[in-house]
């Protein structure tokens, strides 16, 4: 039963999976809008190398000194425009990635009991290891464009649909051209899953709930702000890796980065461990609150759907 009194047992699974994509891919839209900003600077951030790898490689382009001049150097060199570059792709990958996370998870949960009679913390780690990696199969395309775009430092965009077309033509659909970097994507979105969904679903069942609503709403975005946070600590390694095999190569003509644990150990031998964690700040502005928001609209949306239309 859920908290509003809703017997699912009644509704066919074919609703609940309706449901659940409805109200993931409501989450996932309203989340990247709010949170977009502060993914380009994370972008923006990880794809550069330390100074003196620069200074080696022959790359003259202005180094970002954190967030905040991130967002100062754009805005005076890009325009205000220039934080919701690469936009396009999430919003168009959101209803299908969001969906296939959360239904996935909720499907999947089930099989991960191991015959316990209720999910236990293993149970929704796995099922978020699960839902995170068939995820990053079906969005990867998109994160390849956006990536793309998000680099770009002229003032002058170009649309997705002219990007997408680009990098087709230069490089083909496979795996150094619109697909490069899934294995980095599907180990940092499964990780960080894995993580997100265990947490959270663990605590929130330990952590008493709250007969005030209000109270209630707190006790959930905390619980949603530190599984996001946590998460994004463990699987920011393939963050970058990802970022750096979809960004631009250093050199052009020459792919320095290919594979997610090669790219992760040409970081750590150039730049040292701290590089393995570039844009760890901006990614935990995101997707901290990012989490929390994520989570909640999802619950109340699946929670409002189950009440009212089942």
């Amino acid at each position: 039963m859920t908290s509003q009194g809703v017997q699912t047992h009644d509704i066919s699974a074919a609703k609940r999976a309706a449901f659940q994509v409805l109200a993931g891919g409501s989450a996932g839209f309203l989340e990247v809008c709010i949170m977009q900003p502060l993914d380009v600077v994370k972008t923006r951030i990880q794809i550069q190398a330390t100074p003196a790898v620069s200074a080696v490689t022959a790359v003259t382009e202005v180094h970002y000194n954190g967030v905040f001049d991130c967002f100062s150097k754009m805005y005076r060199q890009e325009g205000i425009s220039s934080y919701w570059k690469g936009i396009m792709p999430p919003i168009l990958a959101e209803t299908p990635k969001r969906a296939i996370k959360f239904l996935v998870f909720e499907q999947t949960k089930p099989l991960f009991q191991f015959g316990s009679p209720t999910p236990t913390p293993l149970t929704y780690s796995l099922a978020g290891l699960t839902a995170g990696t068939l995820e990053a199969i079906a969005v990867n395309p998109f994160e390849v464009v956006k990536v793309a775009q998000q680099a770009d430092r002229q003032k002058k965009m170009l649309s997705t649909f002219q990007v997408a077309r680009g990098i087709v033509q230069r490089d083909g659909l496979g795996l150094n051209g619109l697909n490069k970097g899934v294995t980095a994507t599907m180990g940092r979105n499964g990780v960080f899953n894995m993580v997100y969904f265990g947490f959270y679903h663990s605590v929130k069942n330990v952590v008493p709930e709250n007969n005030d609503k209000t109270l209630e709403f707190l006790r959930k975005v905390a619980i949603g702000f530190t599984a996001g946070t946590l998460a994004c600590f463990v699987n920011i390694p393939f963050d970058v890796a990802k970022s750096r095999i979809q960004g631009p190569q250093p050199v052009p003509g020459q792919i320095k980065y290919r594979g997610t644990l090669s790219s992760m150990a040409t970081v750590y031998r150039e730049e040292g461990f701290r590089a393995l964690y570039k844009g760890l700040v901006p990614k935990i502005m995101r997707l901290g609150p990012g989490g929390a928001i994520l989570l909640l609209v999802f619950e109340y949306s699946y929670e409002y759907l189950l009440h009212n239309y089942s």
